[in-house]
């Protein structure tokens, strides 16, 4: 049995571990980390996956960015520990993830990742948004968590400020 929970700080080390295990600890050269620098992770969407014995088994973790200057949801790193790959752990915290999104009242999610896989959680290719490189626009992709949110939403995708 696995239960989902959102990550406390006394998580942050273990999903880390996670994450470079599944990643490589190179993962932080990305582009997309540079939108995560300094900006803590929403809390409310940022869950971990435990079996029953209490290991951690997954985790998502969410950022708060603006594109073009309008609010959008950043996923990931989204990651499934290897023995419990292939068990639809990762589209179970996908989609309970995006689910509370919505119930909190965000409008937008992105990522960059395969469109195949992201497709049937509803993601597309956002065309005009634009990630700091080295990011291929191809695995740009967006999803609307209101209806018509993206619609005119374009420019940079740029770190998370107070200010809108």
């Amino acid at each position: 049995m696995i239960t989902l929970a959102a990550e406390r700080a006394e998580d942050w080390w273990e999903v880390e571990a996670l994450f470079d295990l599944c990643f490589a600890p190179g993962r932080e050269a990305l582009s997309s980390y540079r939108l995560r620098e300094g900006v803590p992770p929403v809390p409310d969407l940022s869950l971990v996956a435990r079996d029953a014995d209490g290991i951690l088994a997954g985790a998502i973790r969410f950022w708060p960015v603006r594109v073009g200057g309008r609010a959008a949801l950043l996923l990931g790193p989204v990651a499934v520990h290897p023995t419990h790959q292939g068990e639809g752990l990762g589209a179970l915290l996908i989609r309970d993830s995006l689910a509370l999104a919505v119930d909190l009242g965000w409008r937008r999610a992105m990522l960059v990742g395969d469109a195949p896989y992201y497709g049937r959680f509803g993601f597309d290719r956002l065309e005009g948004v634009t990630m700091p490189p080295p990011t291929n626009p191809d695995r740009v992709l967006g999803r609307a968590l209101a209806p018509g949110a993206w619609d005119g939403v374009r420019g940079d995708v740029t770190p998370w400020t107070d200010q809108p």
